[in-house]
């Protein structure tokens, strides 16, 4: 057998398998991109859709006033706007701590028994829906108290954030190499130290990316607080009496008769939307540095 042909036969097999692959590469990668821009394609329609029935019903009214009585024109949702705030926030400033505590539990002690049924647990509570949460904190808090509140729509609210920061902490937590731990550990920090002086800020961004998403969707709830918050016509802080929210109004407005609600419930929702793209924003600004630094 000649050696030159046996070698050309085995370059022109390689160039083939080579040919072959570069094209199965290329098919694939074309199909992963045509499944990116699909995955995103509704997003965009959505702002779209936003952009087109909401435009009509922005106003400065919109912002500075209070709804008028049904059937007449104008008015605004400051009520809305101000409610939402509080009880956002205060499900924030109750669930985060609670939520980041237990994921970094999961994930530094986690791995024995207790766990893996405190794992399981708060599996089943992100699958649990939201309008039964609004119903259990109903009968927990509002029946006894014998009033709709604020507070009982925050801690609804909480409820449903809890899951989704805590599982999104373990994971980031984990992701942090064992090599920093072990580097700490050789310094003389115990481990409770390690983890919150290097563990932490290490996974700080995750972290916060988490919040940011948990935030988005109790943002959003209108259910929950059908059941605790209930709703008002007029401005108030009080958290201990009811409160308005703009998932509520949407929902009021969007099913009411009138068509200057229908306006008003396609300007709220577009003014859901851009406030938590720009509380992303403002986040992301505002920790994005110091998380570099501390790295």
């Amino acid at each position: 057998m000649n050696p030159r042909s046996g070698a050309s036969q085995l370059f022109l097999a390689s160039e083939g398998l080579y040919r072959r692959r570069r094209l199965a590469n290329r098919v694939m990668t074309a199909v992963m991109g045509i499944a990116a821009a699909i995955a995103v394609i509704p997003l965009f329609l959505i702002l779209f859709y936003l952009l087109q029935k909401g435009l009509r019903g922005l106003s400065l009214d919109l912002l500075t006033q209070d709804p008028n009585r049904p059937g007449r024109p104008g008015g605004g949702v400051r009520n809305s706007i101000v409610g939402s705030g509080i009880m956002v926030g205060l499900a924030t400033a109750i669930g985060v701590p609670i939520a980041i505590g237990c994921g970094v539990f999961l994930a530094e002690f986690g791995q024995n028994r207790a766990g893996l049924v405190i794992r399981f647990l708060v599996d089943v509570m992100a699958g649990i829906p939201s309008i039964t949460v609004g119903l259990f904190i109903y009968g927990l808090i509002v029946l006894p108290q014998k009033q709709f509140t604020a507070f009982a729509g925050a801690v609804a609210l909480a409820i449903i954030l809890l899951p989704v920061v805590a599982r999104i902490t373990e994971e980031m937590v984990l992701l942090v190499p064992r090599s920093v731990r072990e580097a700490a550990y050789a310094l003389g920090a115990p481990r409770w130290k390690t983890t919150l002086r290097i563990v932490l800020p290490t996974a700080l961004p995750g972290i916060i990316t988490g919040v940011l998403l948990a935030v988005s969707r109790i943002a959003g709830e209108a259910a929950p607080l059908l059941f605790t918050a209930l709703g008002n016509q007029f401005n108030s802080t009080n958290v201990f009496h009811a409160m308005d929210a703009l998932p509520l109004r949407i929902f009021v407005y969007a099913v009411g008769p009138y068509d200057y609600w229908h306006e008003q419930a396609w300007a709220m929702s577009l003014l859901l939307v851009t406030i938590i793209l720009f509380i992303s924003l403002a986040v992301r600004a505002i920790f994005g540095s110091r998380v570099t630094v501390r790295q």
